[in-house]
């Protein structure tokens, strides 16, 4: 990521930018990442950088949409988290894998917060049984493996719903996006552990609930048809991922969630 541009086209667009950062010296703000950290500070750095410059000023769908997308990694965070506390439910390559994501998903979580600062909705409290339809998933291997499948699936197809209403913002736009990708890593590195094929054919996937691929079956794109001639139906729906919209994201995780 090119930080002084992303600040730059900002400016451009904004002329009143530097000063919401005088704060900030733009030399100050860019020497403080390493040469060797800088890759990885990128996404943390222009974050902050725009949650500085406008605060309580960003508009409030793009506020919307980093809190939904903060609840989904508070629910990821927090069955990781448990996950690796439980006494016997990850071991070998398993545990090394969730042990990982684990770090992945926390650092997705301190991001959105640091980003929206006191417009940062608090994490709820999670019920990871979704009211009974998943008993033991902390002491079920088989349970555990599929809700994390779900989880990351879910995620991924939610941030491809929310990305059009992120488009105002490039930084912010573009660190979604690198989270979205590291999620679907996530999803086909936890099917490799289920045993199961790194990606959706149809709407299904072995054992795990049908609202999670809903609509993946679609076989159009930009009004043209992607099924390919001579090539089984199946492997034209493999080859596309859809959207989920926020209701139907929703819809998902409620089961989750303990409402307070």
């Amino acid at each position: 990521m090119n930080i002084q541009g992303i600040i730059a086209d900002l400016a451009s667009t904004d002329p009143e930018l530097y000063d919401r950062l005088e704060h900030v010296s733009r030399r100050s703000m860019f020497s403080m990442i390493g040469r060797k950290a800088a890759q990885l500070a990128a996404p943390v750095v222009a974050m902050s950088a725009v949650s500085r410059a406008y605060g309580q000023a960003l508009p409030q769908p793009i506020v919307d949409v980093l809190n939904f997308a903060l609840t989904l990694e508070y629910l990821e965070a927090e069955y990781y988290n448990v996950g690796m506390d439980s006494a016997g439910l990850l071991t070998g390559t398993a545990r090394t894998v969730y042990g990982q994501i684990q770090k992945h998903e926390n650092a997705h979580v301190k991001l959105l917060k640091d980003a929206l600062g006191s417009a940062a909705v608090a994490k709820p409290a999670f019920d990871f049984t979704a009211k009974g339809m998943f008993p033991s998933p902390f002491s079920n291997y088989g349970v555990y493996l599929t809700l994390s499948q779900a989880f990351e699936d879910t995620g991924v197809r939610a941030y491809k719903g929310q990305a059009p209403v992120l488009m105002p913002s490039d930084p912010i736009l573009t660190t979604a996006l690198r989270i979205h990708s590291v999620e679907a890593k996530h999803a086909a590195r936890v099917r490799m552990l289920r045993g199961v094929k790194p990606w959706v054919t149809g709407n299904t996937s072995p054992g795990v609930p049908s609202a999670i691929y809903a609509g993946d079956e679609s076989t159009v794109h930009l009004e043209i048809s992607s099924i390919v001639p001579g090539v089984p139906l199946e492997n034209s729906t493999q080859a596309w991922d859809e959207p989920l919209s926020k209701e139907d994201v929703l819809k998902i995780v409620a089961p989750f969630i303990v409402a307070t």
